[in-house]
């Protein structure tokens, strides 16, 4: 299973970044796939997160409103449109799937090697 994430970069506060997450060597709409983040000295945030088997998706209180997760099955592509970034949102962004369709944290699974987002103030 591979994922490589691409997008990142960095941007002025109150702009705009999209996120794409390539998947690979599995069947893609079979499992939960989103996104978490790390900033220095921080902890993994799970930030989003969309479901395999209805659509639903889960959203981090700190970027509800502001991102917005998506995916494309046709090309194994799972985004993340992100909004109204603010300098709190620097992060390394990471692509997760999960063992099951559904989200959740204990169900992790594979990991992607990270985009940096970096948001200047």
């Amino acid at each position: 299973e591979r994922l490589v994430e691409s997008g990142g970069g960095l941007v002025q506060a109150g702009g705009s970044l999209r996120l794409s997450c390539a998947a690979s060597g599995f069947t893609f709409d079979d499992y939960a796939i989103g996104w978490f983040r790390q900033a220095p000295g921080k902890e993994r945030e799970d930030v989003s997160c969309i479901s395999s088997s209805d659509g639903s998706t889960y959203y981090a209180d700190s970027v509800k409103g502001r991102f917005t997760i998506s995916t494309d099955n046709a090309k194994n592509t799972v985004y993340l449109q992100m909004n109204s970034l603010k300098p709190e949102d620097t992060a390394s962004y990471f692509c997760v799937t999960y063992k099951y369709r559904s989200c959740g944290r204990r169900w992790l699974n594979y990991w992607g090697q990270g985009t940096q987002v970096t948001v200047s103030s």
